[in-house]
């Protein structure tokens, strides 16, 4: 798979850039980690040009996280609210309101996790699914993925570039560095889920 993209971005250049980057914030097979770091190596013996790679890889990224997040407006409170209401989830404590306390949260506190979450492995895939959910404005959505995608882009195309034949081991410092955000990650959410336990009971 992994020659299979080096030959694809050799052959096409930005479009394949663009076409595996918005595969990738879908269905991640290979990680944009690989596909961005070898596209900045491919700017020395190839037509493409650092910028170029950037602002191809940033359009991807922004396609793909629009279709994650026509999934989230998909899944509209309604639905949510429907599947929050069938027993299995009623024996796990949930109860109808739930829903519109989430959404209501990542409307006065999510919005900046957008970019945020743009530069983080993982999670800058699924946090468009969420502000989907949200309905969150598209405007404010595009910003905010458009600009988180341009940073992650920038640091991983241009290290790539700068790293030349080396650029593999950029590769192995982010699957290090995901490992670290997995478990910042968890920490955080067993922080919120015991604060948000704390107000329930106070509720």
């Amino acid at each position: 798979m992994t020659n299979f993209v080096f030959d694809l971005i050799n052959q096409f250049g930005y479009m394949a850039i663009s076409f595996l980057i918005a595969i990738e914030n879908v269905f991640p097979p290979i990680p944009s980690e690989v596909i961005l770091s070898f596209a900045g190596f491919a700017t020395h013996h190839s037509q493409m040009t650092v910028v170029g790679t950037i602002i191809a890889s940033t359009i991807g990224a922004v396609l793909g996280a629009l279709i994650l997040y026509g999934v989230g407006w998909f899944l509209n409170e309604e639905r949510l609210e429907r599947i929050i209401d069938h027993k299995a989830f009623k024996m796990l404590g949930f109860k109808r309101g739930d829903v519109q306390k989430a959404i209501n949260w990542f409307d006065k506190y999510g919005t900046g996790a957008i970019f945020y979450g743009r530069c983080i492995p993982v999670v800058r895939s699924l946090i468009s699914i969420p502000a989907g959910t949200a309905k969150v404005k598209m405007s404010k959505f595009l910003i905010y993925t458009t600009l988180g995608s341009l940073v992650w882009n920038t640091i991983l195309v241009a290290l790539g570039s700068y790293m030349g034949e080396k650029w593999q081991v950029i590769v192995t410092i982010f699957e290090e560095y995901s490992l670290i955000i997995a478990g910042l990650s968890v920490v955080t959410m067993i922080c919120f889920s015991f604060k948000w336990y704390k107000q329930k009971i106070k509720n």
